[in-house]
């Protein structure tokens, strides 16, 4: 249970959906850091024994939103539908990722066929220079690997991948920060209070 109300939450939505949109036009995603607490964890899966996680506001800012999302100029991630649970301090977000590249054979856009998201926990910070703000205390994504591979693939081989996007293509493999084994994770995949039990709610079959 929380205490925050979902117009809270909704604000507090508004505002993260208003900073994405700073950071699609300028191309720089580390304006997003100041919603995230600063022991926040965010994570993602590439396959199954190389996950992405980085731990504390400082991390998400120079790997997650810094390192992960550099070269992808133009690129957007535009949220088609949000879910709110106020009771858990929870949203689900749905997003598209667009190339902002246009396929000349088609005309249409180059994007990602697959369905990506964001899950995240809010919370208010009672401690800290944060306190009594709302922060984001943890996210996961998930999108479809291959659909994304795919198009990273027909961007280049139609020869319209710009030098940022194919040094970001570059990024890859566990010497990158932030890539794990999962055995070496730093925080858990599934976020750790859902990870905890916190919030079950069909008891494993016995």
């Amino acid at each position: 249970m929380t205490e925050l109300t979902r117009a809270e939450i909704e604000g507090f939505w508004d505002s993260w959906l208003a900073i994405n949109r700073e950071a699609e036009r300028t191309g720089d995603w580390r304006v997003l850091a100041g919603h995230y607490a600063e022991d926040a964890t965010y994570g993602w899966m590439y396959a199954p024994d190389e996950h992405f996680m980085a731990v504390g506001r400082d991390q998400i800012r120079d790997w997650a939103i810094g390192i992960e999302m550099d070269g992808l100029d133009g690129w957007r991630y535009d949220y088609q539908a949000t879910l709110i649970d106020e009771k858990n301090g929870m949203v689900v977000g749905f997003w598209k990722q667009r190339s902002g590249i246009t396929d000349d054979a088609t005309g249409q856009e180059y994007e990602v066929l697959g369905i990506g998201g964001s899950w995240f926990g809010i919370e208010r910070r009672t401690k800290g220079a944060d306190a009594g703000q709302l922060k984001i205390a943890w996210q996961r994504d998930w999108f479809d690997m291959p659909s994304t591979a795919h198009t990273f693939m027909e961007i280049l081989q139609a020869g319209k991948a710009p030098g940022t996007l194919l040094k970001r293509m570059s990024v890859a493999g566990h010497g990158v920060p932030g890539h794990y084994h999962h055995k070496d994770l730093p925080s858990t995949v599934w976020p750790p209070p859902v990870e905890r039990g916190d919030f079950i709610t069909q008891e494993p079959a016995q």
